[in-house]
């Protein structure tokens, strides 16, 4: 049988009765098959000694020691009536003498155990104190024979999550009873994948990564398993993806429009720039639907590629749309688009909620008979009374802020259109090779030329005054600066700093320099009335929610100032940080943060001090939030990973998509007699079936 079909209750196991099976259900064990599913959160290798003569005489964090000692003597510390006193068990190497004090806390009964002259074998968390060695956490077995110590040596031991009752020597012993049983899993893989890879029989692989005789068997045993998951992620990604699709040969020739939008510009494109687009443009002149995501640093020039690549649709009298997640940036995109577009020519609109009826009428005239070639917008796009002549086009800007249903009703309003998806949120790689394998993806990794790296300080408390200082010097150079802060007043429980009172705040710390205050409750007119008031100079600051987050873009904004940075994502936080170093001036971030910092905030901000790439970021943003935070409910229910990893497996998920391929190109229905396995899987054991 396949592993998932293993669907005997866990309370048939002995040890589990209610409370155990309240607990294992609480891990999402209920059957043996989620039992053998169920991944170590840690494992301890005692497969190599660590002698005490291995631990250097000082050091700051803990060491595991691995070796055997002998007993020298007894001691106590503390309060030394009965109840209080703490057992010290004095030991020696046993193959140097160096000395490991073990302090007994809670386990005066040691004493009556452990006996004085006798060799033990140790597992134990050291720590230095003035220069001796001490442990709190430790594991001993007597032994009586150096050469063969009991079976917790030399083994690698499996560490689970637990929950409730549960614990790790209940946990073990109901594995070892399921596999004393008279069972055997078949494999998941086609046999020529496992011999191409000399992989493990999947029956040994799930024994070998539970209890494995050493490391190297489970590597093996978990490059097994992971591959198995790999594969049929990427399987079930990339179904909807047409393999056997046939380019039509086509040479990318720019169309006359967009040569000489790209003439009319003040700088050269990046190279980067130049593949993405010729990219895109085979796409658009081949025979099927393009189905493409462009990703991006913030900064990158992604909306540039997308007016000119729209021109090259344009120039074959078809419509393009172009959706933003906010009136804000559509607005913003719409000014632009304006700017660089009707020169040559082009026909744009915006439509968004806000759009009264009598302006909203002609508009849809315009889009009904063609005349309207670049329709910009918000969700208003997709309202049932906008309907298009053409819709060959579809560009949408932060793609990861519509739902699929909003973005399948756009679609609509086409016939088989080409779709664009724009995301200034780098996806990591193995998250771009997974979750959207049904997409051809398109990226810019380069910044347009003369920028300059963002420089990041982090600021505590202790150097606000100096932080003040700093950004009134840019403001007498005649740059500008948005603050930033987590909410619009001081109502909620914690102590925060607000916009509307900082805004006060920050007028007497700069007297008579003009700003503005900018937030969600705000009307969208005034919004964008502030915003182009800004952007003309005429505000040299902007104190503000992150609504700023996306899509504004002021060359002479060279500070940014986020108050309690520590409580943003990752994500947030370098999107914030990209409204700044969008010319050549240099940049400053200013991530201020509080005393009380939690760990996660600690490690957010030195991601951000440390690194300017965000695709770097986003990696690091994968391993500290995970894949279902991410991605959102709907993707993380997809991403049910028990062996394989999305952040460490990169070069498995390569080679599982490169057999799925060609398996998918070859075998699409699984017919032949070595990929039937396939279907079996998918039809009675499918990893990742919609629940």
């Amino acid at each position: 049988m396949f592993i998932r079909n293993y669907s005997t209750e866990i309370t048939k196991l002995k040890g589990v009765g209610d409370s155990a099976r309240e607990s294992y259900a609480s891990l999402g064990v209920n059957t043996y098959a989620d039992l053998l599913l169920l991944s170590p959160r840690d494992r301890e290798d005692r497969t190599q000694l660590i002698n005490l003569e291995d631990v250097p005489k000082y050091f700051s964090d803990n060491i595991q020691v691995n070796t055997f000692i002998s007993i020298k003597a007894y001691s106590f510390f503390g309060n030394f009536s009965q109840k209080g006193k703490t057992l010290k068990i004095v030991t020696e190497s046993y193959f140097g003498g160096r000395r490991l004090n073990l302090l007994c806390f809670g386990r005066n009964f040691l004493q009556k155990m452990i006996k004085i002259n006798k060799i033990y074998y140790i597992y134990a968390t050291v720590s230095s104190h003035n220069g001796e060695l001490q442990a709190s956490s430790f594991e001993l077995y007597e032994i009586k024979d150096i050469e063969n110590p009991p079976p917790p040596f030399g083994q690698i031991i499996p560490l689970y999550p637990l929950k409730g009752t549960l614990t790790q020597k209940l946990i073990k012993k109901n594995l070892l009873e399921i596999f004393s049983k008279d069972v055997s899993f078949e494999d998941e893989l086609p046999q020529y994948i496992i011999d191409d890879l000399s992989l493990m029989p999947f029956n040994k692989a799930i024994r070998a990564y539970h209890f494995p005789k050493d490391i190297n068997q489970l590597k093996l045993a978990r490059k097994t398993l992971a591959l198995s998951e790999h594969f049929y992620m990427q399987l079930i990604a990339r179904k909807n993806l047409n393999i056997n699709k046939n380019y039509t040969k086509v040479k990318s020739i720019p169309s006359p429009l967009e040569l000489n939008f790209i003439k009319n510009l003040q700088f050269k494109l990046t190279e980067d720039q130049i593949k993405v687009l010729k990219e895109i443009r085979l796409d658009l002149d081949n025979n099927f639907a393009m189905n493409r995501m462009l990703q991006g640093d913030v900064g990158a020039g992604k909306t540039l590629i997308a007016w000119a690549s729209a021109l090259h649709e344009i120039s074959k009298n078809h419509q393009v749309a172009f959706m933003a997640p906010t009136e804000l940036l559509a607005n913003q995109h719409a000014q632009k688009a304006a700017e660089l577009l009707e020169p040559l020519g082009i026909t744009i609109a915006l439509l968004t909620g806000s759009v009264k009826q009598k302006q909203r009428k002609p508009i849809l005239e315009g889009i009904k008979n063609g005349e309207i070639n670049l329709l910009i917008g918000t969700h208003a796009l997709f309202s049932d009374n906008v309907e298009f002549k053409n819709l060959k086009y579809i560009i949408i800007d932060e793609q990861h802020r519509f739902g699929v249903t909003q973005r399948e009703k756009l679609l609509s309003k086409g016939i088989d259109p080409n779709i664009l998806m724009m995301s200034a949120t780098p996806i990591p790689r193995t998250l771009a090779l997974t979750v959207f394998g049904d997409l051809n993806i398109s990226t810019i990794n380069s910044l347009p030329l003369g920028r300059k790296p963002i420089i990041t300080h982090l600021v505590g408390e202790t150097s606000r005054k100096r932080m003040y200082k700093a950004i009134g010097v840019e403001f007498r150079r005649g740059h500008q600066a948005y603050f930033v802060y987590p909410r619009i007043d001081d109502s909620g429980p914690q102590e925060l700093r607000d916009v509307t009172n900082m805004f006060e705040y920050l007028k007497k710390e700069y007297p008579g320099v003009p700003s503005a205050l900018l937030h969600s409750k705000i009307e969208d007119e005034e919004k964008i009335s502030i915003l182009n008031r800004f952007k003309k100079g005429e505000l040299s600051y902007i104190v503000s929610t992150s609504v700023i987050e996306v899509g504004i873009d002021v060359p002479n904004a060279t500070c940014i100032i986020i108050e309690h940075a520590d409580i943003f994502g990752l994500s947030a936080l370098h999107q914030l940080r990209g409204r700044v170093g969008r010319s050549s001036l240099q940049s400053f971030c200013f991530l201020v943060f509080d005393n009380n910092i939690s760990e996660l905030g600690k490690n957010r901000l030195k991601v951000m001090h440390e690194t300017n790439d965000g695709f770097i970021i986003a990696e690091k943003d994968l391993v500290l939030r995970g894949p279902g935070d991410i991605l959102g409910t709907k993707q993380s229910g997809f991403i049910r990973l028990h062996f394989a990893s999305l952040v460490n497996d990169l070069e498995l998920i390569k080679i599982a998509r490169e057999y799925c391929d060609k398996i998918l190109k070859d075998d699409p229905g699984f017919i032949k007699l070595e990929n039937r396995i396939i279907d079996r899987v998918l039809k009675t054991a499918n990893p990742f079936e919609e629940e």
